[in-house]
């Protein structure tokens, strides 16, 4: 069964499994609505950040490993449980 999202043209089989700490698929398609718009902002913010800093002379690689480090270091909030 195909279950088309009102906000998307995808359904419900295109979208990218967001897998929960026990390893079962987030299923709740509003939470997947979120992750999702949440995805493509970041996506685009960080192409945006990368393009500048590489057209302002930054090294492409440099800025690469910049992200990743910065992502390495991201700290997970305290889920109440």
């Amino acid at each position: 069964m195909t279950i088309s999202l009102k906000t998307s043209h995808k359904t419900h089989e295109d979208l990218c499994v967001w897998l929960q700490e026990n390893g079962q698929p987030v299923s709740c398609l509003e939470k997947i609505r979120v992750l999702e718009e949440n995805w493509r902002e970041v996506q685009q913010i960080v192409k945006d950040a990368f393009d500048d800093a590489v057209l302002m002379g930054v090294s492409a690689q440099g800025m690469r490993e910049k992200l990743v480090q910065y992502i390495l270091t991201l700290k997970t909030p305290k889920v109440d449980e």
